[in-house]
């Protein structure tokens, strides 16, 4: 009995394994939380396909989505031990693994899609994505997720007192908790698989998200008052474990590093055409879109940056190089 529990126990790991070398074949697991109609995922399948294509089969990526192999900080905890290759991570719940990416979650940091790509694809992009090998997590490249605006069940937000009394989901984030504080609303960190229910409870009386995700999320069912504040540009990041990327070999990294770039640029691709997709879809279904002016909104949040310089001087250095690229 006991050796039949010992088998078990070295089947069921060989079957976790996030790297698995038989043979000449090199697979990786790859999971996520979002659902199959999610740019995000059909991105990485992408990547999948073309790293398979490029290793003539030698490269396989297995995806997982839709939260199968744990919540979006399960699945990075995960990567880091090994336990699942590579994930997708919004650049704001990365901040917590990974302190220079904080500076992403900055309100208003970025003028415009030109000011964020030139920082992304810049020398401070790639900094940031090795930023975390201390951590035992390497980032491949950046995904696009748009800019994230409030929606609300009861209300629309059209200037910051609108947020006095509210319960606003934000994810785990100390800069988002900041910043809604800032801007008078209650946060309320709450994983993004359990906020459909939050909101259809009144656990919340809103949160704050991108376009798409608003759409796939189907949180416009619960929440039919969208303001377009846009008050941050937070990049996705695909992020691989150094444990499994330092067990690839030379050519192996390079087939993989090359589908990951390529699955960028396809991946923007997508998110503009998902972007327009989503207002058509949540206009139909009855969403009021607002456009508040934007300016005190700007203006509350000035002072997270001071109190960013105070406490954080080394990382608001990586602001003061951003601001000069506009």
């Amino acid at each position: 009995m006991k050796a039949s529990f010992l088998l078990f126990l070295l089947a069921l790991f060989i079957s976790l394994a996030a790297c698995e070398k038989p043979s000449d074949t090199t697979t990786i697991r790859m999971a996520h939380a979002l659902n199959t109609s999610h740019p995000v995922h059909e991105a990485m399948v992408f990547m999948a396909d073309l790293a398979s294509e490029k290793s003539d089969g030698r490269l396989q990526i297995k995806v997982y989505p839709n939260q199968q192999l744990g919540s979006e900080r399960e699945l990075l905890e995960l990567v880091q031990i090994g336990s699942v290759g590579m994930t997708k991570i919004s650049s704001g719940a990365l901040e917590n693994f990974v302190p220079e990416m904080l500076v992403f979650g900055l309100p208003y940091l970025f003028g415009d899609e030109e000011h964020i790509e030139s920082v992304l694809q810049g020398e401070i992009g790639q900094e940031l994505l090795l930023a975390g090998e201390p951590y035992w997590l390497r980032g491949l490249t950046y995904y696009d997720a748009g800019k994230r605006s409030f929606y609300t069940k009861d209300r629309p937000i059209e200037s910051p007192d609108d947020l006095g009394g509210m319960n606003i989901r934000v994810m785990q984030s100390q800069m988002a908790v900041n910043m809604m504080r800032n801007l008078g609303g209650s946060p309320t960190p709450i994983s993004f698989g359990e906020l459909y229910t939050a909101l259809q409870q009144g656990v919340v009386d809103g949160a704050e998200n991108n376009p798409p995700s608003f759409l796939t999320s189907r949180h416009y069912e619960v929440a039919k008052y969208y303001s377009l504040d846009e008050h941050t540009m937070l990049p996705d990041v695909v992020i691989i474990g150094t444990k499994v990327w330092d067990n690839l070999n030379t050519q192996e990294q390079h087939w993989l590093q090359e589908a990951a770039d390529s699955s960028a640029v396809f991946q923007k691709q997508l998110w503009i055409k998902a972007e327009k997709e989503a207002f058509k879809i949540i206009q139909e279904a009855g969403v009021e879109i607002n456009y508040p002016d934007k300016g005190p909104f700007i203006e509350k949040t000035k002072g997270i940056y001071e109190e960013f310089r105070r406490n954080q001087p080394e990382i608001y250095k990586l602001v003061e190089r951003i601001q000069n690229l506009q």
